[in-house]
């Protein structure tokens, strides 16, 4: 980093020197036009002309050997790593198998076509317009899914019926794979930034709560597994307890989302910390009364899950609260003035001790 000294020329403009290696590297001269983008997040950038983004190339990845594994993991790296176009390309012609896992996990990545296809060569484009995307919605939208899983999970385990899961958790994968990858093109490109209307602090907080989302959506469907596998259903005092951690652990997690992805509730997540530390004691309570009775193990690991719930919850709770604390909320949600507090005159040392 280099420091420049502002100066004030005619008229009122504020004037500054550009780096002369930057400038040479970058075809700037005197006489030169260069494009000057503000951003929301404070950041003033210089650009020469003629070296904006267009059309980019595809990353090329070859393929070797047929194994559709290798093709799905870099398409989904490339895709999270927020590139336009990835082509996977082989001498030999990409196998039929790995063809179809390519178009398969094309359908679930959002925004993700195949453009191209020929035998030795399948093209990948995401065309997403981020000012036509919110990442907020997404998270928000990824809450109502993994909850979703979640109260049909308990709902089996209670003996309410069980719902077929169909693609939900998909979806939920899908609805994590988009945030991440706006927030992963957002860390390179400014212009992302903006086009999203968020600063990188407000990305980075909503990419911690979906990929927190994404795990309970996951708690949710081994739930839903473990669930299957018990043969002897819960007695009705059990089944009960059971349907209330599980709705405390869900509403941990939905007045945290509130807070974090919606109005930035403080009161919210202050909420929802209480009813993490109500759910961690209920759930001790409830452990030693299993440990202590014949019921299937499994059930301690159900058991866990909805624990686990819980703490996911809180962890998405204490992110916004650090969110408001950047943002100054935390003083106006308690009422407090500082401004007052510095008026008001300090007790002395002596009437202090009494």
């Amino acid at each position: 980093m280099e420091t420049r000294k502002v100066q004030e020329v005619g008229g009122g403009t504020y004037t500054v020197s550009l780096p002369k290696e930057w400038a040479e590297s970058e075809g700037v001269a005197a006489g030169s036009t260069v494009d000057l983008h503000a951003h929301i997040d404070g950041l003033l950038v210089i650009q020469a002309r003629d070296r904006e983004d267009g059309p980019t190339d595809p990353v090329r990845v070859p393929v070797c050997g047929e194994d559709p594994d290798w093709v799905e993991q870099a398409l989904r790296a490339a895709y999270a790593a927020g590139t336009d176009a990835v082509a996977f390309e082989s001498p030999e012609g990409v196998a039929d198998e790995q063809r179809r896992r390519i178009e398969q996990v094309a359908r679930n990545l959002a925004g993700a076509t195949v453009a191209e296809a020929s035998g030795a060569r399948i093209v990948v484009r995401t065309p997403l317009d981020p000012s036509e995307v919110s990442v907020s919605q997404s998270v928000r939208q990824l809450s109502f899914v993994a909850l979703s899983m979640h109260r049909d999970a308990t709902a089996a385990l209670t003996g309410e019926g069980a719902p077929e899961p169909a693609d939900r958790d998909r979806q939920a994968d899908r609805l994590c794979g988009l945030v991440e990858r706006h927030v992963e093109r957002a860390l390179g490109r400014l212009d992302e930034v903006d086009a999203l209307g968020l600063t990188r602090p407000e990305l980075f907080a909503l990419w911690g709560t979906a990929r927190e989302l994404e795990r309970v959506a996951d708690h949710a469907e081994r739930i839903r597994a473990t669930v299957a596998a018990i043969d002897e259903p819960a007695g009705p005092t059990l089944c009960e307890d059971f349907a209330d951690l599980a709705e405390a652990a869900r509403r941990v997690v939905d007045d945290a989302t509130t807070a974090a992805a919606g109005d930035h509730d403080v009161d919210a997540a202050r909420e929802a910390l209480s009813r993490r530390d109500d759910v961690r004691e209920r759930a001790r309570e409830l452990d030693r009364r299993l440990l202590a009775s014949e019921a299937d193990g499994r059930y301690l690991r159900v058991l866990d899950r909805l624990r686990r719930t819980a703490e996911h919850g809180g962890n998405v709770a204490e992110r916004a609260l650090r969110t408001a604390v950047r943002r100054g909320d935390l003083a106006e949600a308690s009422g407090f003035d500082p401004d007052e507090a510095v008026d008001a005159p300090a007790d002395s040392p002596a009437d202090a001790g009494g």
